[in-house]
């Protein structure tokens, strides 16, 4: 992994759908990346996302994965195709930064950081929102002292679910996604950040309905089958002794988010952790009220974790958003849903360390790459 070029590192996106705009306000005017190729299965689909970002290429996988200044690819695309479309850019000699979660199962999951080891390349994966000013503050303020030492956490968030507002849901609630895997790796990354690894888990799980209806777009009114729980609640240890429960839901009728750290002198409030920013609160066992600590860091949304990576390729250091933390995700939520099955605890058997906080002048829109 050690550097060999210098200069903005060449990144091309993979999935030209909805997320991939959220990427590209952010990749293109990072002046540590440049952005060289969008790819998608619909051609005209990548044309029209390149020509709305000045992006100079655009067409299909192959296409992107030719281009030779590309460094880093970007996979944007569906969970089923997550690990195809990142094997395929380890063949070309690409690192790889993907949407979550890493694979649909930890099998897959296994076999492509292996196959990143072989050839010396790096895999990164959502979520990058950890490295916000909000759970970084958070960081900062328990490194303080500011709730004592933690002893647990209680996280949830339940909505109506996304078919609501999402064009083309399906993919949402088939296996690989629903509200576990597409919501959980906010949660248990930003936990696996604040607490380091996780050692077991024991769940409960539940279908609040067998179909959807799609509510926006243009095929509003359709109905699709439902694959997966809907409604998940697990109880998290960790190595290092913490605890946490936490509950993911796309059957509240009544949106609601909670992140709070319960410590031996208060309870820090962190905003959601889906978000870079959010308001951070403590308070203490004598306090009447809550205190609002200082939100510090960076905001800019999605793809920081790209640019720390390519910093991170420059610098030959490792980088934060790391493929063997989306692994122990990805292996924590498996055993999720395993015990929810069996109405046992389960292991979970990964290990991995937990990521060095940002500096707190870690700044993505100044150029630091000579």
């Amino acid at each position: 992994m050690t550097a060999t070029r210098s200069g903005p590192v060449g990144v091309a996106l993979v999935g030209a759908g909805v997320i991939s705009a959220h990427y590209l306000r952010n990749l293109t005017i990072f002046p540590d990346l440049a952005v060289l190729g969008i790819a998608d299965l619909d051609v005209a689909r990548a044309r029209a996302a390149a020509d709305e970002f000045g992006v100079p290429v655009a067409g299909d996988l192959d296409t992107v994965l030719a281009l030779p200044e590309v460094e880093i690819v970007v996979n944007l695309t569906v969970p089923a195709a997550h690990a195809a479309v990142a094997h395929a850019a380890l063949a070309a000699g690409k690192h790889v930064y993907g949407e979550k979660p890493l694979a649909l199962d930890p099998a897959e999951g296994r076999s492509l950081l292996a196959g990143a080891a072989n050839r010396g390349l790096r895999v990164g994966s959502a979520p990058d929102t950890f490295l916000g000013a909000g759970v970084q503050s958070a960081l900062r303020a328990i490194a303080s002292g500011a709730i004592g030492a933690p002893v647990a956490a209680t996280t949830s968030v339940m909505n109506f679910g996304p078919e609501r507002w999402h064009p083309s849901p399906e993919f949402l609630f088939m296996h690989g996604a629903g509200p576990l895997f597409d919501l959980g790796p906010y949660y248990l990354t930003a936990l696996v950040s604040l607490f380091g690894p996780v050692a077991q888990v024991a769940a409960s799980a539940r279908q609040g309905r067998a179909q959807r209806v799609i509510g926006s777009g243009p095929r509003a009114g359709t109905r699709f089958d439902v694959e997966v729980p809907t409604h998940v609640t697990a109880l998290l240890d960790f190595a290092e002794g913490t605890t946490a429960a936490t509950t993911f839901s796309f059957d509240s009728a009544l949106p609601r988010i909670q992140f709070e750290v319960i410590g031996t002198e208060g309870t820090l409030e962190i905003g959601d952790p889906n978000t870079f920013d959010g308001q951070l609160r403590v308070r203490g066992g004598t306090d009447e009220e809550w205190r609002e600590l200082p939100v510090t860091g960076t905001a800019a949304g999605r793809g920081i974790g790209v640019l720390d990576m390519a910093r991170a390729l420059r610098t030959d250091t490792p980088h934060r958003a790391s493929g063997e933390m989306a692994q122990h995700v990805l292996e924590t939520m498996s055993a999720i849903a395993e015990s929810a099955k069996a109405t046992a605890f389960r292991s979970v058997t990964s290990h991995c360390e937990a990521p060095a906080p940002l500096p707190e002048t870690w700044a993505p829109q100044e150029a630091t790459l000579a």
